[in-house]
């Protein structure tokens, strides 16, 4: 039995030190503007390594630079999904954003609603997770302060700084599972070929409604054989076919 823990181990290191040397090679390559080359070897290191904002955010650069407007935002969107909270992601992606053809403006949300989903994209969900499990311990020290000493000051202070940190505790759940939740639906998509047509119903003979352009973003509302129900972030709604998308 051991000798089989050795082995697991011995294989994930040698995973890991490929990957690591995959990285290296394709960050070399980045740097002489072999963008082909490196975005290749991104790829490569993706499949070994498995999900990670950080190669998502490097295959982003490499599409950008080979002016791939839809995939460099779809890897954008993915490193985005991934780590919300990084500046340079949020940053290229809003650049590539430009190239789009689609100018689209987002249906308007109450202000309140807006300050919270700003507050809970500012950090990971490792993170939110984290800080809820820190203030909940937070929270237990603060209650034995509030039933065992026999000071009224220590009293009070445990009562009033244990409701806010049950207050913190609750956002830092529900943030958390609002972000593990987005990652695990996943049913946001980027418009993946140049111009597309998006009709009335499922089928080639619907109405034409109106087009999208490559690089767009959408939400995918329901899926019907190979069609996709989507919608855009105005509220306009058509279907697609579902090869002429690629969810993030």
């Amino acid at each position: 039995m051991r000798q089989f823990f050795i082995l697991i181990a011995v294989l994930f290191t040698t995973i890991d030190l490929s990957a690591q040397n995959i990285l290296q090679q394709a960050n070399e390559a980045y740097t002489q503007n072999n963008f082909t080359e490196a975005l290749n070897l991104y790829e490569q290191a993706l499949k070994e390594k498995g999900e990670s904002a950080a190669v998502y955010y490097n295959i982003g650069n490499c599409n950008y630079k080979l002016n791939k407007i839809g995939p460099s935002i779809l890897n954008y969107e993915r490193a985005h999904l991934l780590d919300p909270g990084n500046k340079d992601i949020r940053f290229n992606l809003e650049i590539a954003r430009l190239k789009t053809v689609d100018k689209i403006e987002p249906v308007g949300e109450f202000f309140l609603t807006e300050w919270f989903l700003a507050v809970q994209n500012l950090l990971s969900t490792d993170f939110w997770s984290y800080f809820g499990i820190i203030c909940f311990i937070l929270l237990i020290t603060c209650l034995f302060l509030f039933f065992f000493s026999r000071r009224i000051f220590i009293k009070k202070l445990g009562f009033y700084v244990g409701i806010g940190l049950l207050v913190l505790v609750i956002l830092g759940n529900i943030f958390a599972y609002n972000q593990k939740k987005k990652l695990a639906l996943r049913n946001s998509a980027i418009i993946f070929v140049q111009t597309t047509t998006l009709k009335s119903s499922p089928d080639n003979s619907g109405t034409d409604l109106f087009i999208l352009h490559e690089g767009t973003k959408v939400e995918v509302k329901s899926k019907l054989g190979d069609w996709n129900e989507i919608e855009t972030a105005d509220g306009n709604k058509g279907w697609i076919k579902s090869k002429e998308i690629e969810v993030i």
